[in-house]
């Protein structure tokens, strides 16, 4: 069976059939029971499943993530919303100093089964800490999986892969394409979730993205295409742990790489991703990895953030530069 629906309602779904599925799955968020949240992917949860298991949360990030620290360690599998992508930091420490080091700090004997919902990156004329990229604190903490869905079937499943897990996950998702659709099967057995896929074939270049991202590269492959030039997208779905064998797999084939994120490109994803396919694929690559991402600023203004988000042309413009070679 499968249908038309777009991310956000995917999302949806994919929570209804978690709470179906195990009474110690509980939702937790600001807005997320009667308004069923600001984009409204808890919508009709907390009527369907009861304010027992949807819980409207205090206007405090710190408290929803510390409260569930707690109910994991009570056996629960808590779903936390945090509103926005900018509004996670103050529970920034509660996430790097307890969620991710409560398994190990404990032997293994107490698992931090808890995935932390952010909608995340630009492209909807909102402010700053509404319009954020902060994946980059998260992959660089050991203890954390961290994942992205760029599609409604990847977010029916992956919502419920992650909430199966005994690892925290880290769940992004990228509000601007919320209103995407595409086609969910509800049946099939699902890719694992931390194996890239590659969305469209190439043999030039290798387009890397994730999230809200992924479908600017395609288009750049279709417009490139059109030009004559082949290339590769590949969607990491998992930021950490990567799928190396996939991504290396990929460039050795087409022998170059475009990485393309809204994050900043110092120290960004695209760093690590450009570092090891220089180690594994030196004598292999016919040019240098290039980047197209955010710039090393605060988020500008909704008025020019079009100007700092990764577009068609600059993603093209980064591949005639590895053409040039």
């Amino acid at each position: 069976m499968s249908e038309t629906l777009t991310i956000a309602k995917a999302l949806n779904r994919g929570l209804r059939r978690a709470l179906q599925a195990d009474p110690k799955v509980l939702l937790m968020g600001e807005d997320i029971g009667k308004l069923g949240g600001v984009f409204r992917i808890t919508e009709h949860l907390q009527a369907e499943f009861g304010e027992n298991r949807v819980i409207d949360s205090p206007l405090a990030e710190s408290g929803i993530v510390g409260t569930a620290v707690g109910l994991c360690m009570r056996g629960y599998r808590p779903v936390l919303e945090i509103q926005f992508d900018g509004f996670v930091y103050p529970a920034f420490s509660q996430i790097v100093t307890q969620v991710a080091k409560m398994h190990a700090r404990t032997g293994g004997r107490t698992p931090m089964p808890m995935v932390i919902r952010i909608p995340f990156g630009g492209g909807i004329g909102a402010i700053e800490h509404h319009s954020e990229s902060p994946e980059g604190y998260f992959i660089h903490t050991a203890g954390l999986k961290v994942v992205a869905c760029a599609n409604p079937n990847d977010a029916f499943w992956m919502i419920q892969q992650a909430i199966q897990s005994d690892d925290p996950v880290v769940f992004f998702e990228p509000k601007r394409r919320y209103q995407s659709k595409g086609l969910v099967n509800f049946e099939s057995r699902p890719d694992p979730m931390h194996q890239a896929r590659i969305t469209r074939y190439g043999s030039d270049a290798t387009l890397i993205a994730y999230g809200p991202t992924v479908a600017t590269c395609e288009e750049a492959a279709a417009v490139a295409a059109e030009e004559g030039t082949s290339l590769e997208v590949v969607d990491l779905r998992t930021l950490s742990p990567v799928d190396w064998v996939t991504l290396i797999s990929s460039v050795r084939r087409t022998k170059r790489a475009i990485v393309v994120h809204e994050a900043p490109l110092t120290l960004g994803l695209g760093a690590e991703i450009a570092a090891r396919l220089h180690e594994n694929l030196f004598y292999v690559m016919e040019s240098p990895v290039q980047r197209v991402a955010g710039f090393d600023m605060p988020y500008p203004p909704a008025q020019v953030e079009e100007e700092y988000l990764p577009s068609v042309d600059r993603i093209l413009d980064a591949v005639d530069k590895s053409m040039a070679f």
